[in-house]
């Protein structure tokens, strides 16, 4: 078990532009014809809820978050309820979003539809705060991932980092762009940036890992406790008052890879959440991130796999 208290730890997830998944299997994807769906499946999507679900999985309780709307958005609350996910969104009239991946099993091709979503207003995400505040209050963690709906700007999660830190909770912020950018203004506890990301946040070419390193130390002095920089397949570097730890995970059958960032942030909201070790807690996400690419389903692992895998991360202090 992962959670080593009697009463499990609550992290607070947030997905502001929650989405309904459709995954259709077709064989030959032909664009202008009709196109038979051979399997299909639909799934609560964004990825605050693929944190949400690996979570739940290694023992957590996991409170729920951000906008839904319409007949759509209680289908994504009730398709939650089996993973033992609390809804606590905020509701709109107009239909939350889909999205939809068309798999072509003959070409070994993906094509994915990304719909916009509903646009909010300012009353809206007024509202929206004022529940958000309360939620925090109970919560042991707080991570939030992905886009923003229309109708928001790049300060959306500077302003909901700012809330979550005024109530001494740590909170997680895996965005992108402009939201990740100002976000970090606010000094979330721990982020998440990928290559491509730590170049735009400090314009250092990254080419090596003693740029990454220095990179990611220069975020980490500027307020941000914990920087995490995904390396791919190289693994992950963290940043930390702890020091600087590299993890190098084993060769796996990689069915799905496809969230795995997202699992690796569930795993960091547990770490947080109980209180280990900079070491303990980038093992314990890798872990939780290789055993979600063992699986099919998106956001989605198995205990058994984790708990094979996490005795075979390395971790390297540099």
């Amino acid at each position: 078990m992962i959670c080593q208290s009697s009463v499990p730890n609550m992290i607070l997830t947030v997905t502001l532009n929650a989405a309904i998944d459709k995954r259709y299997v077709v064989e030959g994807y032909q664009v202008g014809e009709v196109n038979r769906v051979k399997e299909c499946a639909y799934t609560p999507g964004g990825k605050g809820l693929n944190v949400s679900k690996p979570a739940s999985i290694a023992g957590a309780e996991v409170v729920a978050t951000g906008f839904v709307g319409g007949h759509a958005g209680n289908y994504i609350e009730d398709a939650l309820k089996p993973f033992g996910i609390k809804s606590e969104f905020y509701h709109l009239e107009e239909e939350s979003r889909s999205c939809i991946n068309i798999w072509d099993e003959v070409n070994h091709v993906q094509t994915e539809f990304l719909e916009p979503g509903f646009t909010l207003t300012e009353e809206d995400f007024q509202g929206f705060k004022k529940k958000f505040r309360e939620l925090v209050q109970n919560a042991d963690v707080v991570s939030m991932s992905g886009s923003v709906p229309k109708g928001l700007d790049g300060t959306a999660y500077q302003s909901l980092v700012r809330i979550v830190k005024e109530a001494g909770k740590p909170v997680i912020l895996d965005t992108s762009g402009k939201l990740l950018e100002l976000g970090i203004e606010a000094c979330p506890t721990l982020i998440k940036p990928n290559i491509d990301e730590i170049r735009m946040l400090t314009g250092k070419q990254c080419d090596n890992m003693q740029d990454i390193m220095e990179a990611a130390k220069a975020i980490h002095a500027k307020g941000v406790e914990i920087v995490v920089v995904s390396l791919g397949a190289e693994g992950s570097l963290a940043v930390g008052d702890e020091g600087i730890f590299r993890a190098v995970v084993p060769k796996i059958d990689a069915v799905n890879t496809v969230g795995c960032g997202d699992s690796m942030i569930a795993g960091f909201a547990l770490g947080l959440s109980e209180g280990l070790s900079l070491e303990e807690t980038l093992r314990r996400a890798s872990a939780i991130s290789a055993a979600s690419a063992m699986r099919e389903e998106t956001g989605f692992f198995v205990m058994e796999d984790m708990e094979k895998l996490l005795p075979l991360i390395k971790i390297e202090k540099l």
